[in-house]
């Protein structure tokens, strides 16, 4: 089925996708990286930390925001973009919205028992190949993979 979006795109020309950061937080353990997932708020499928650009931040600085409020993950950032992917967010009357996540790593030095959304999701550190088998964008299992 073709979804309204896709018909009026096609006529009017395309807009760009609304641009959120997402925060790919890295740790080593016996010399192996290991990648932090957390679990969405509605449906609770694994997903990165992420979140809207930050009046006042950089994009990566937005990222490392995102880390700690969702993940309770404090670290270095890399203000280079990984890479980014694209995914269907659905909006407040269900309405499907297409958004581009620029991914920044994030090097993890703590992770806090107490943030602001603990309670609210999962957090599990997983070796990159699992992680990218549990992550649903294939863009984002690819970026995951390539670690």
């Amino acid at each position: 089925m073709i979804r309204f979006r896709e018909i009026v795109s096609g006529l009017m020309g395309r807009r760009p996708s609304p641009l959120q950061v997402g925060a790919l937080c890295l740790r080593h353990r016996n010399g192996a990286p290991e990648v932090l997932l957390i679990s969405s708020l509605d449906t609770g499928r694994w997903i990165i930390p992420k979140g809207w650009p930050m009046r006042g931040r950089s994009l990566a600085g937005a990222a490392l925001q995102e880390a700690w409020e969702e993940a309770g993950i404090r670290g270095r950032v890399r203000h280079e973009a990984l890479g980014s992917f694209s995914y269907d967010k659905v909006r407040s009357g269900g309405l499907a919205q297409r958004c581009e996540v620029r991914v920044f790593v994030i090097e993890t030095e703590a992770m806090a028992e107490r943030f602001p959304e603990m309670g609210r999701r999962r957090r599990e550190w997983l070796a990159p190949a699992e992680a990218a088998a549990r992550v649903s964008e294939p863009e984002l299992q690819a970026i995951l993979r390539a670690l």
